[in-house]
């Protein structure tokens, strides 16, 4: 197969399509993942059919030769869990393949900047989807809260078992500056919160200790802490 709407210089007979190689680039890893783990093909197949999608001896033996036409999304993803990777790391082998070819009649590119793109890890493309990063947000100030009230706790405990007025003291101004990141992050995932609903989402459970977040009333606590 060959790709058109190349530069005039290409020899189009010289140029794989980009389907081929994309399927060819995970194939390749799910040849090496399989290798490294001591795995045969029937072992592979196997796992998946205990994961419950089937996936046939042969069939991943004419993926992995190349004669398999096709892949299906769905074979992408029972293939890295039973290979026990992510979906991501079959079609990006990121340290295994130095560039790949994003998309088609595009130069190949650094398969770390692809694996981005996939992603929408990438800040240069122009691209932005304000749900993915009022999400990505949502994580990192609930990250960020949860590590402020745990900081608190041990301050707190500190305090409490101090041997002398100077250590107390001293956990005692630390307990507060815990308490005041722990309101901020709060109140960044507050925001956070509004926003997904805004755009229209449902914003993700909170662990208990983050309950006071939501107003009252609004039942979407996680029964433990994360």
């Amino acid at each position: 197969m060959t790709q058109h709407g190349l530069d005039p210089g290409y020899d189009e007979d010289d140029v794989p399509e980009w389907v081929d190689q994309v399927m060819a680039t995970v194939a390749a890893e799910v040849r090496r993942r399989r290798k490294e783990l001591r795995m045969s093909a029937q072992d592979l197949a196997d796992r998946c059919e205990e994961i419950g999608h089937s996936i046939p001896r042969n069939v991943i033996a004419n993926m992995e030769s190349g004669r398999r036409s096709t892949l299906p999304l769905v074979d992408v993803l029972v293939l890295a869990e039973a290979l026990q990777t992510y979906p991501i790391c079959l079609l990006y082998p990121v340290g295994y393949v130095d560039q790949v070819q994003r998309l088609p009649l595009q130069d190949s590119e650094p398969t770390w900047d692809a694996m981005h793109w996939f992603t929408g890890d990438s800040e240069d493309l122009g691209m932005e989807d304000d749900m993915l990063r009022n999400f990505r947000a949502h994580a990192r100030q609930q990250r960020a809260a949860l590590a402020a009230l745990k900081g608190e706790r041990h301050e707190r405990w500190k305090a409490e078992t101090a041997s002398n007025r100077a250590e107390r003291e001293e956990a005692e101004r630390e307990q507060a500056d815990y308490a005041e990141r722990a309101m901020d992050a709060k109140y960044q995932l507050r925001s956070a919160r509004a926003f997904i609903r805004e755009d229209g989402g449902t914003p993700p459970p909170l662990p208990p200790s983050l309950a006071d977040v939501d107003p009252p009333g609004d039942d979407t606590t996680e029964e433990n802490d994360l």
